[in-house]
């Protein structure tokens, strides 16, 4: 049904509102596919965004399909980033560029299209808006490419923005992972155990009950649990067999000196990895280091990361021990519920012990020779 001018913009105005909160990529994304259906009267919009490091487009909201990545100069909206320029095709199969097989695979069929590149704030295409078979007949019009150029107008800088900060936040989990991994490597320690930490610990927090997006900064915070011992000296860090007094005091400033790199950041990733770093040493009873936290005043991300770090130490060769067999590091786990450890993390990590051991397998350390 043909909307007036007033129910346009105030269709438009009301996705442009609820666009403007979602900072969420995949979400936002989303919302702007349906904003672009729904403006035109259209069956369906797919919004594709161009990789150039990859030379693909990709999309995760095409109405109908699954997540799709293809090259950038393939078909109808590849024509269309290529040049930068607007197409109203109302036969699809009389265009050279149009792929016939997604629709051979699907069995959907395409009549009428139109695509428009959408622009960012220095007048770059970063990606194309698509939408298919207009449900009034006569397909699609100069007026219906007006409208949602409008539409695409007020979002682009919402789009931009939000996978700007995608790409600033996967930036820094890799970070933190490298950053992981080099304080690991000083104790020559593999990649793996931090990988498995992470894992450990996203699955205890999901068991736990936390919020998909804290079980993720968990996860991706954990890595960073021993930075500390970047500043520890080789001779301490290395040294095989038992440490001495001062040995141990000197090794236990690990935690503190982790925080304290990491402190300063605002950074939702970066504070998650500071608590890690600081309290993943705490016992549940008090006599852990370097603050003598108790119970729950232990942030849970440290209670997490202390069963995940000591599953995976205790089983793992390290220069001053041996892996301990299962059997050991269970009767170990059950002596320390309540004392160093959460109870009710324990009985989490016994309830579902299959998944934890599926983990350690999936990345176990492998040695060349």
């Amino acid at each position: 049904m043909k909307q007036n001018a007033n129910e346009l913009l105030e269709l438009i105005f009301s996705y442009v509102t609820k666009i403007a909160s979602i900072h969420e990529p995949d979400k936002l994304l989303v919302e702007v596919a349906k904003m672009g259906r729904d403006i035109v009267n259209a069956d369906r919009c797919s919004v594709w965004m161009l990789d150039s490091d990859t030379n693909t487009l990709w999309t995760k909201v095409a109405h109908g399909v699954d997540f799709l990545r293809i090259p950038a100069d393939s078909g109808i909206v590849g024509d269309v980033i290529a040049k930068a320029e607007a197409k109203i095709i109302n036969d699809v199969y009389a265009d050279p560029h149009f792929n016939r097989s997604v629709d051979e695979e699907t069995g959907y069929k395409t009549e009428t299209m139109m695509v428009l590149p959408i622009h960012n704030s220095l007048d770059k295409v970063v990606g194309a808006m698509q939408v298919i078979n207009k449900k009034e007949r006569g397909g699609f019009t100069q007026e219906d490419l007006q409208h949602l150029l409008l539409a695409s107008t007020y979002v682009a800088e919402s789009i931009e923005s939000s996978l700007l900060l995608e790409e600033i936040d996967a930036t820094q989990r890799e970070l933190v992972y490298i950053m992981g991994v080099t304080g690991e490597s000083r104790s020559k320690e593999t990649g793996n155990h931090v990988k498995r930490v992470a894992e450990y610990s996203r699955l205890l927090a999901e068991l736990y009950g936390l919020s998909d997006k804290e079980c993720n900064v968990l996860k991706d915070a954990s890595p960073m649990h021993d930075l500390g011992k970047i500043a520890i000296p080789d001779a301490v860090l290395n040294k095989p067999g038992r440490f001495n007094e001062e040995e141990r005091r000197i090794m236990d400033t690990h935690a503190e000196l982790g925080y304290n790199i990491l402190k300063g950041s605002e950074r939702t990733l970066l504070k998650a990895a500071a608590i890690v770093a600081y309290q993943h040493h705490e016992k549940y009873n008090g006599t852990g280091y370097p603050n003598q936290l108790k119970g729950e005043a232990i942030h849970i991300y440290g209670r997490i990361t202390a069963i995940a770090d000591v599953f995976d130490a205790l089983g793992s060769d390290r220069v001053y021990k041996k892996a301990w067999d299962d059997e050991k590091i269970f009767k170990l786990f059950r002596e320390e519920q309540g004392e160093h450890f959460d109870p009710k993390l324990v009985d989490l990590f016994f309830e579902n012990l299959e998944q934890f051991l599926t983990i350690r397998e999936t990345f176990k350390d492998t040695y060349d020779g």
